[in-house]
């Protein structure tokens, strides 16, 4: 049997299995988006329109997402490292983020998607709080497929701000310092409201986390796909999935 073939017999028995007796796993998917600069330096295009192609890709998962039945989708769209990108590329950047909430919210609304943001909101332009302010409000009470959009975001530095956090109250009485154990610590994340992640995703081959979700990836499984981003779609998500259900998950026990 050809690759692509077993890939779509997969697909068709995953979809059938979203019409069966249970919910397909894994619930929480989270996903590295990566090699949108190479895709582009392969044809001969500017970076630019390897990030454009990229944001197509980001509209591919969440409607494969939606149809298989996953609950949360945790995208990496911008991190605080980036920053460090030329400022050419970091304004298109956060263009394509504008255009992304305002071409795209009322399409995720009327599909029940409901939005969360997480990162550091401090030196971003007003008018980009108020477009991630307003995707949250208006999605805030869906009940479908969460999209969690990491913009401007830093593992390490939400882990520095969760300390601080939990330091400020236990000086101020308002929690005593001998019982902050590991829930306390996820309650002070910025995705204390979602589930850990059970399946991360990493395209263009590359194997490391780049600062993302740390704490939350503790005992997720990696499943890292040659193809490029631009180039990702539901059967390389299928692909992904079948990968995740043929692991043995013991959380540090036994089968």
């Amino acid at each position: 049997m050809s690759g692509q073939s077993a890939i779509l017999q997969t697909h068709e028995g995953l979809d059938e299995s979203m019409g069966g007796s249970g919910p397909l796993s894994p619930q929480h998917v989270a996903v590295i988006m990566d090699g949108n600069g190479r895709w582009a330096a392969q044809r001969g295009l500017p970076r630019f329109e390897g990030h454009r192609r990229g944001v197509q890709a980001v509209r591919r998962t969440v409607k494969a997402s939606i149809e298989l039945g996953i609950k949360y989708l945790t995208i990496y769209s911008f991190s605080s490292e980036n920053w460090s990108r030329p400022a050419s590329e970091v304004n298109y950047l956060m263009g394509l983020l504008k255009r992304f909430i305002r071409n795209d919210l009322s399409d995720l609304h009327a599909q029940n998607v409901r939005v969360k943001i997480i990162g550091e909101r401090a030196g971003l332009p007003d008018d980009m709080l108020l477009l991630l302010d307003d995707a949250q409000s208006v999605t805030c009470n869906n009940t479908g497929l969460t999209l969690i959009v990491a913009f401007n975001y830093g593992a390490r530095q939400e882990i520095v701000a969760a300390a601080k956090l939990l330091a400020h109250q236990a000086a101020q009485g308002l929690i005593d310092a001998d019982d902050i154990d590991a829930s306390t610590f996820e309650r002070a994340l910025m995705t204390a409201d979602v589930p850990c992640p059970d399946l991360l995703i990493r395209t263009s081959g590359e194997q490391r986390l780049s600062n993302f979700l740390l704490w939350q990836l503790a005992y997720t499984e990696f499943v890292f796909l040659p193809v490029l981003w631009p180039d990702f779609d539901k059967a390389n998500l299928v692909e992904a999935i079948a990968v995740f259900n043929g692991r043995n998950r013991r959380f540090g026990g036994t089968p």
